[in-house]
């Protein structure tokens, strides 16, 4: 900038500062979806805030890495299922997920552990199973009719089961893929070899952690009875009384919470409920974990008349896929997604390319919802959803109302202090305030478009500070072109002179105000944020502002030939003028006296 008026080229710095707000409001309207409104935060258009709590299954704290990581893969999630404007934060063992707007049944099933896995079945049964008396002989579960098949094929006087191929596999090499739904089968017939074991006791729940001493104990005696390691003898055959006990003990009610959820051990065998109300396995301990899975979609299943997720995986996971088909022709092959068997079809040939369909009783909705999971990662954790908060849209509007009532006030006191004490001057402050907020105001909107940005209630606040901060640099620069004159100095030589010295402050104090803004920034989460964010931009663009408008303009009325706008009285600079002529007078008083002397 240049020190003197002669140099100072205003109208060029005006220029460029239109030329800046012509490209920014040419962006807000010609971009994006055309409407000049920024994004609004939960606070101001009502939305759904969901708190997850992270639990362990031996009620330990969650270390900060698998918090992390958690957090990450929600974000991913969020991404792909493509809700806007949300944030997902960590407040100690908790995730926080906030949604603007009405996608907040999405967020709902964005902590989902997903954790998926896949078993071979060595027994399923269809009907409740009794548990055995102590004084009779086990009944067999899930004894069919007389002539029952042989496991893996469907009871006699069922519904033919549908069939479902898979892609065939690239190159023309492999054969296809077919799966096909099990209806209903009956249960391996136990070994008269393998002793029967009594069950462990569950090991004490601790009384600290992230979940209570209750639910880890709940954890602990699902597992004792579920994932006994005795479920299964050593020549692969059910231990009938063990795996009855689990299975009268397992409830398959709709909407029944497991404690084996997300806590269960993928090296040790399990019992776990179908996709129906009846239907309960014994499976092997997992051969092929989720985290192979290497793309996830939905579709609709023309042949099956229903939706479906299919499934690809990674080399490592198709290999032992392929192998695993191979070697189980005529088996059954449980998909177990937290602890639920969600599809377990028969095995028809050998699947060698790894694309594979998980079927079920899906929604569109549901089969969305479980291809983005298993597509975007499974968590580490599992979480309890420990609360759920509507905030409505009218609730919202009134807050944005207030909002908007505080900064219209705080605005009108700053025009009355600037017209009252600075006149003229003023009327340059509240355009350059209004070319501010015009600035801020574009500025807002594509950020919402590029980087999601939401405006709520605590970035309003800092806007309403930033007012403060604006005005500020204006008054530093106004006293400064007062010291001028008050040392004799005219409005026009005083302009420059003041601008060199009221523009070293300025920047200074405006830094201070940056670096604060940008350090509660890091070190802040969730609504501090959004007031730091808005604080730190309302301070770049204050000097913006500054700089190309309220300078050039002062300059422009320093040199001006009419009278009216640069008669200092008219400016709020007479009385100070006066003071200024004093004491040039004194001064020349003086130094006549000296040369008389």
């Amino acid at each position: 900038m240049a020190a003197s008026a002669g140099h100072l080229r205003p109208g060029r710095y005006l220029a460029l500062f239109a030329l800046i707000v012509i490209v920014l409001y040419a962006l807000v309207f010609l971009t994006g979806n055309h409407k000049p409104t920024p994004k609004l935060g939960i606070d101001l258009q009502g939305g759904t805030r969901v708190t997850l709590t992270a639990r362990t299954p031996d009620g330990g704290q969650p270390t900060r890495e698998s918090l992390n990581q958690a957090r990450q893969i929600i974000e991913r999630r969020v991404n792909g299922i493509g809700v806007s404007g949300t944030e997902v934060l960590l407040d100690g063992n908790n995730v926080v997920i906030t949604v603007p707007g009405e996608q907040g049944d999405q967020a709902k099933n964005l902590g989902k552990t997903a954790k998926l896995g896949f078993r071979k079945v060595v027994s399923a049964a269809t009907q409740p199973v009794v548990p055995p008396q102590p004084t009779t002989p086990p009944p067999a579960t899930g004894t069919p009719t007389s002539g029952a098949p042989t496991s893996g094929a469907p009871t006699s006087g069922t519904k033919p089961p549908a069939t479902s191929t898979a892609p065939p596999t690239a190159g023309g090499g492999g054969a296809a893929g077919a799966l096909v739904q099990q209806q209903s089968t009956t249960p391996a017939a136990p070994s008269s070899s393998a002793p029967p074991a009594s069950t462990p006791a569950p090991a004490p729940a601790p009384s600290d952690g992230s979940v209570d001493a209750q639910t880890a104990q709940e954890i602990q005696a699902a597992k004792a009875l579920r994932q006994n390691p005795q479920l299964i003898g050593a020549d692969g055959q059910p231990n009938q009384e063990l795996v009855a006990k689990a299975m009268a003990a397992l409830t398959c009610a709709p909407n029944a919470k497991d404690p084996l959820e997300g806590n269960d051990d993928p090296k040790l065998p399990l019992v776990a409920c179908g996709d129906n109300d009846t239907a309960k396995y014994l499976l092997e301990p997992e051969f092929l974990p989720g985290t192979e899975i290497a793309d996830s979609t939905s579709g609709y299943d023309q042949q099956r008349g229903q939706w479906v997720v299919n499934l690809s995986f990674k080399s490592e996971g198709t290999k032992t896929w392929a192998d695993f088909t191979s070697k189980n022709q005529g088996q059954q092959a449980a998909f177990v997604l937290d602890t639920q068997v969600v599809s377990a079809p028969n095995i028809q040939v050998a699947i060698l390319d790894g694309n594979t369909q998980i079927t079920g009783k899906f929604t569109q909705t549901e089969a969305k919802n479980l291809s983005d999971i298993l597509k975007y990662g499974s968590l580490p954790l599992s979480f309890a959803s420990s609360d759920a908060t509507t905030v409505s849209a009218t609730l919202g509007l009134a807050s944005l109302e207030a909002g908007l009532i505080a900064g219209g006030i705080g605005l009108l006191v700053v025009f009355i202090y600037c017209l009252f004490y600075y006149r003229l001057l003023g009327v340059l402050t509240i355009l350059s305030l209004a070319l501010s907020g015009a600035l801020v105001f574009a500025v807002l909107v594509l950020l919402g478009r590029w980087i999601g940005y939401t405006l709520d209630l605590a970035g309003i606040a800092g806007l309403i500070i930033a007012i403060g901060i604006t005005a500020d640099s204006f008054v530093i620069y106004f006293e400064r072109l007062k010291d001028e004159i008050r040392e004799g100095r005219t409005f026009r030589s005083a302009v420059p002179r003041g601008w060199v010295r009221a523009r070293r402050t300025i920047l200074a104090s405006d830094a201070v105000s940056f670096l604060a803004a940008a350090i509660l920034y890091v070190i802040a989460v969730g609504d501090v944020q959004g007031f730091a964010f808005t604080l730190g931009m309302s301070t770049v663009l204050d000097l913006v502002v500054v700089y190309l408008v309220t300078h050039p303009l002062v300059a422009m009325v320093s040199t001006s030939k009419n009278s009216f706008l640069s008669n200092p009285r008219h400016l709020g600079l007479g009385a100070v003028q006066q003071v200024g002529s004093q004491r040039k007078k004194s001064t020349s008083v003086g130094r006549a006296n000296v040369k008389e002397a």
